[in-house]
């Protein structure tokens, strides 16, 4: 993109000015609209949803068998959803602000196999997979007890089979575990910004980790080439995957039940808000359209991005999509939330889900750590820099006069809100590096 183009840009987007200035923005979607009017561009339904919950029931029995920290859910790979209470004070007294309902946290950090949300899409689709090649091969069938993957033989069966993601991180986990797990052979292309440990723990399950001295896209691209030289490779693509996507999205049923196990409403006198951390923008996308499907417009997603990474907020906000980067507008896509580290967003599911997010806002990487150091400090819960964006979230929220009004929100409704942070990451980072980001948070 010339400058020319960037001043007009500018011109037409003044919001566009303060991301090139990195600074800490927010805006609400003005074009939302109803589940009802949004749901045909996605081109998905709860049958698609019921489909992928049930490929995951399926899978459950083997997944109790090869990880066995998922058999006391029978297979099942779910988080806890807590209350963050004294976080919430926290809040409340550090941006002289008050936070009306009940502020929780989504431990996706603490998901089983690979510790992030990338558990949810990344797993699925590498079962999606094994599931097609043995139907294909007269080696399973849908009514069978999928246990019966947990041998020799079927590891020996899917070693003639590749697989291959590019990754900053925790879909390379999650893709890499699973499938090293089944018998795949398979290659991670990790960005620049991919932490070591992730590399290291990848190559001790046995997965081929390819590094780039570049970004996502670069580690994305390179993956693709690759794969395609393979007639055997299975590629998974984070930026256009409705397989992924789907995966993601079983989390709203999920939802929904522990709600109702815990007693919580979600109409419209009760009110959720969710707020979700945005790289390329499958796992938030996903879960969105899965929170929406079960929730319906009494659900409010809201997507957070690094200040330097912006990508969906630019991509949707100016309606360029993935024909836009954060660095066409001179922003260098470098930040410790190495997960949300992505300068060009997922162009399906930005036209995807573009009229069913409510907002998006961004949030510099001091800020990130600083609540990690506080939500380690006062309820000791050690989440991973990138899932720290999504906890100012209440606050945006909740300050945006203009906003709470144009969905209707009263005084009554917001006292009887749900605020909901999606912590994505966290759960299997090395104590020495928790230690060095709790020392970067100056708590």
């Amino acid at each position: 993109m010339s400058t020319l183009n960037i001043q007009q840009l500018v011109t037409d987007f003044p919001l566009v000015e303060k991301l090139i200035a990195l600074d800490d923005v927010s805006w609400f979607n003005p074009n939302i609209t109803t589940l009802a009017e949004g749901l045909p561009y996605v081109g998905l339904d709860n049958t698609d949803i019921k489909d992928a919950s049930d490929r995951l029931k399926r899978f459950a029995p083997y997944l109790a068998k090869a990880f066995p920290e998922t058999a006391k859910t029978n297979g099942i790979i779910e988080s806890d959803v807590v209350a963050i209470p004294a976080m919430k004070t926290v809040l409340d007294q550090q941006y002289n602000i008050e936070i009306q309902g009940t502020l929780l946290l989504k431990k996706d950090s603490h998901l089983p196999i690979s510790g992030s949300i990338k558990a949810r899409g990344g797993i699925y689709e590498v079962l999606t997979h094994a599931e097609k090649l043995a139907i294909q091969a007269g080696l399973l069938s849908e009514s069978d007890d999928y246990s019966k993957l947990f041998t020799d033989e079927f590891r020996a069966f899917f070693k003639q089979f590749s697989i291959a993601v590019g990754s900053t991180g925790n879909l390379g986990m999650s893709i890499g575990i699973m499938s090293a797990k089944l018998g795949f052979s398979v290659s991670v292309h990790m960005s620049a910004d991919a932490r070591q440990w992730k590399k290291d723990k990848l190559r001790s399950h046995g997965v081929i980790v390819v590094e780039y001295k570049e970004d996502y896209g670069v580690a994305v691209a390179q993956g693709r080439k690759e794969a395609e030289k393979d007639p055997t490779c299975f590629f998974i693509d984070d930026e256009n995957s409705p397989t992924l996507f789907l995966g993601y999205s079983v989390a709203g049923e999920r939802l929904k039940s522990q709600f109702e196990a815990m007693n919580i409403l979600v109409d419209e006198l009760h009110p959720l808000f969710v707020y979700l951390p945005c790289g390329v923008g499958g796992g938030p996308g996903g879960v969105a359209f899965g929170l929406k499907m079960a929730f319906g417009d009494n659900v409010h997603c809201i997507f957070a991005e690094p200040t330097h990474s912006p990508c969906m907020l630019l991509g949707i906000h100016t309606g360029l999509h993935d024909e836009i980067s954060v660095q066409d507008i001179g922003i260098d896509n470098i930040t410790a939330a190495d997960g949300l580290a992505v300068g060009r967003a997922s162009g399906f599911v930005g036209r995807a889900m573009e009229r069913l997010l409510d907002g998006f806002y961004t949030i510099s990487d001091e800020r990130m750590y600083h609540h990690l150091g506080e939500l380690s400090k006062y309820e000791d819960i050690q989440l991973e820099p990138s899932a720290l964006a999504g906890m100012l979230g209440p606050v945006v929220v909740s300050d945006n006069e203009e906003y709470l009004q144009r969905i209707q929100m009263d005084e009554q409704k917001l006292k009887n809100a749900t605020h909901l942070v999606w912590a994505t990451g966290g759960g299997m980072v090395p104590s020495e590096e928790m230690a060095s980001y709790l020392a970067k948070s100056g708590i």
